[in-house]
């Protein structure tokens, strides 16, 4: 049987988006003063929503008012972690106030793999439509997004199975939401610190496993390493794999080691390879590669840095500076890792971090002009 009248609505289009405006400007003059925002707390206006199903496959986007959402109880999203999640900011230019994205290309297609490896299906829709209504979005919003170098707008696509059913298979029906939510700079005054345990008996992540995506199931299990290590005195768990204590990322971050490399005698820039599966493919981690490598000024390698090889090039003088990467922070300076009961100090904030921050966050407020797609301006 031919069923070709049937209009297959088959990927995300930004030329089917709807956008109902909330009317009441309650909730927009009673948010906090842009000084006072802290992270994640503070929700704006409007959503974007859009549904998968086998019947019609991807429904039309809605810019919708925030709201709370109607889900089965039954969803699989509820019982086995069958959701994913993207981060990523839009800023207003400190020049002339105009829309901006970071690389968003990039955390398109990594919410495309995160979906790919839940077995989600629709995982294949088009990103640059998906940019185009997220962009949307920024713009009903844009009032919501705070000026000012270190605020933006943080933006969090997420998606869920919807499909309610207890039994374990390959959801049937998603549910694709992006909310948004204004936030100031990650370090209130100047560039703190954070102090380091490798001293957890937790993984968080493994060959095999899923650690290359940005899936719910990997942030749960963190919490009670994350709590443990503040009780210790220490602000993130730097997280290892294997015999030899490989070092593999930093609370929710990737990381970097500035050393001097004690075969070569030359400085190198390290930070963990992708090769294994277990490193989320930072966009971040991406962007310093390709600027520090663009720089030519220090070696820049891909590998897994040990515990033991930090410790030494520490004792001997040749670890210059750490830091992670992520989009919340940009880079967040390292100035200790407790190993095997002992605190290996490292300087901070290093010359290299710092300069990385500059670069970066130029970039993202249209101050400095970066590589060809790096700031996506929202016309």
């Amino acid at each position: 049987v031919h069923h070709h009248y049937q209009k297959q609505q088959r990927w995300i289009s930004s030329a089917d988006l709807t956008i109902e405006r909330r009317t009441d400007k309650t909730r927009f003059e009673n948010r906090p003063k842009q000084e006072d925002l802290t992270f994640g707390t503070t929700m704006s206006d409007h959503m974007l929503v859009a549904e998968w199903d086998m019947k019609n496959q991807w429904s039309a986007p809605k810019i919708v008012p925030y709201e709370d959402l109607r889900i089965s109880p039954a969803a699989t999203a509820l019982h086995y972690g069958l959701s994913c999640f993207e981060g990523m900011k839009a800023y207003k230019a400190l020049s002339d106030k105009s829309l901006r994205l970071f690389r968003p290309d990039c955390n398109m297609a990594r919410l495309s793999s995160s979906m790919d490896r839940l077995q989600m299906p629709g995982y294949d829709f088009d990103q640059n439509e998906l940019i185009k209504c997220i962009a949307e979005l920024v713009k009903v919003d844009q009032d919501w997004i705070p000026y000012g170098e270190g605020y933006s707008l943080y933006i969090r696509p997420t998606v869920i199975a919807s499909h309610p059913f207890l039994g374990l298979a390959a959801p049937e029906s998603l549910l694709l939401f992006v909310i948004t939510s204004p936030v100031g700079p990650y370090f209130k005054s100047g560039f703190a610190p954070v102090r380091l345990t490798a001293d957890s008996p937790f993984i968080r992540a493994w060959p095999g496993g899923a650690g290359n995506v940005k899936i719910a199931g990997n942030y749960a299990p963190t919490m009670k390493p994350q709590k443990v290590a503040s009780d210790t005195g220490y602000g993130q768990v730097l997280w290892l794999f294997g015999e030899n204590d490989e070092i593999t990322e930093v609370g929710g971050m990737n990381i970097f080691f500035l050393l001097r490399n004690k075969e070569t005698g030359n400085t190198e820039l390290v930070t963990p390879p992708l090769t294994r599966g277990d490193i989320l493919p930072g966009v971040t981690r991406r962007s310093i590669l390709e600027l520090s490598k663009s720089w030519g000024e220090f070696d820049v390698v891909e590998r897994f840095p040990t515990m033991p090889e930090i410790r030494d090039a520490a004792d001997e003088g040749r670890l210059i500076e750490a830091f992670g990467a992520g989009t919340a922070a940009v880079v967040t300076p390292i100035s200790c890792i407790k190993y095997q009961g002992v605190d290996i100090e490292i300087p901070a904030t290093g010359d290299v971090t710092k300069r990385i921050w500059d670069t970066i966050t130029g970039i993202q407020y249209g101050n400095i002009e970066g590589p060809e797609g790096w700031s996506f301006k929202i016309s």
